[in-house]
């Protein structure tokens, strides 16, 4: 089986949508005749013509045709082309999408999936670089989800399409087209929600979702060789979040740290450790949270580099937790 990237994936997870349900549409800024600004959409127009067609630059108008299109029996996929641009169309997605099956006592719903993609990349300015998952999870009756491999971005996708309840899948810019991997395209849909551990460990577990993921995975093998063990579990799934999974990873290696690249104030990573701590699990240290510092991130590389978590960041500071008195 030949390696695919991450954007390849999310592509293919369309195709694969179009192809099985004639109700399926897809729609938004630039995804049709220039195949998405990404190149994620491409050649998905000529493939399946009117049923995957480019709208004006409104963000408000793209969510608002979604959330008619999906009461009216349609499963429409919508491209919001930056997170940071959902803020302008807030009032469809929170007050009208999120509400359809509440408002309307069961009668009707929203099937909507909205993709959109987040995070820093270098160069990237103040409105093109922010982590805003957390306001979506914030939100009942939005479902959320974050792949961070080219297998999850297909899967994840597909079970998005798939719900009845509209979906905000959160990709990511930097994992577009610098991970690739193989990836099982035949598989049945996986229902919603439910967190993966990439790695074993004994020590700490670490929750982390997106492409902090790699970063967590680099940060444990370097502690490996401090004769730290890290378990390191993708949440994949903000809401529903799996706790379950978590509480069972903390019984057995007694601490928690959440690693995420969204501002720390507000960020999710408070509510992974909320909830561990609700079920009065006993902890042998404080748990700890590595995010992004309260602040706007700088377009400079070299600023930007130093304000996001780093894998030698990561291991500093669960070095802190697991090994005091280490040297990283």
């Amino acid at each position: 089986m030949d390696e695919i990237t991450y954007a390849q994936a999310v592509n293919a997870a369309l195709r694969r949508a179009l192809v099985e349900d004639s109700s399926t549409v897809l729609f938004g800024e630039d995804v049709a005749l220039p195949g998405g600004v990404h190149g994620v959409t491409r050649r998905l127009r000529r493939e399946f013509g009117e049923r995957v067609f480019d709208t004006p630059i409104s963000e408000s108008a793209i969510l608002g045709g979604a959330v008619g299109a999906a009461i009216m029996g349609l499963r429409p996929i919508v491209e919001i082309m930056w997170a940071d641009f959902a803020f302008v169309a807030f009032d469809q997605l929170i007050n009208q999408a999120a509400n359809v099956r509440y408002v309307s006592r069961g009668r009707l719903t929203a099937p909507m999936t909205v993709r959109t993609q987040q995070g820093a990349t270098p160069g990237s300015c103040a409105q093109h670089s922010q982590n805003v998952e957390a306001l979506f999870a914030h939100i009942p009756g939005l479902r959320v989800c974050l792949p961070a491999t080219p297998q999850d971005a297909y899967d994840l996708l597909l079970t998005a399409i798939a719900c009845d309840d509209p979906v905000v899948v959160i990709e990511s810019r930097a994992l577009y087209h610098s991970v690739k991997g193989t990836v099982e395209q035949d598989r049945p849909r996986a229902p919603v929600g439910g967190a993966r551990i990439h790695r074993t460990g004994s020590d700490i577990s670490v929750v982390t979702w997106g492409p902090m993921l790699h970063t967590v995975l680099e940060a444990a093998q370097v502690l490996e060789g401090s004769g730290v063990s890290v378990e390191v579990i993708d949440a994949r799934w903000l809401n529903p979040f799996d706790t379950d999974t978590v509480a069972e990873s903390v019984s057995r290696t007694g601490r928690l740290a959440v690693v995420h690249e969204a501002n720390l104030t507000g960020g999710f990573g408070a509510e992974v450790i909320a909830r561990v701590v609700e079920r009065g699990m006993p902890l042998s240290a404080p748990p700890l949270r590595i995010a992004t510092d309260d602040l706007r991130i700088p377009a400079a590389p070299g600023l930007q580099q130093a304000a996001i978590p780093s894998r030698d960041a990561v291991v500093r500071q669960l070095l802190s937790v697991c090994a005091p008195g280490v040297a990283a």
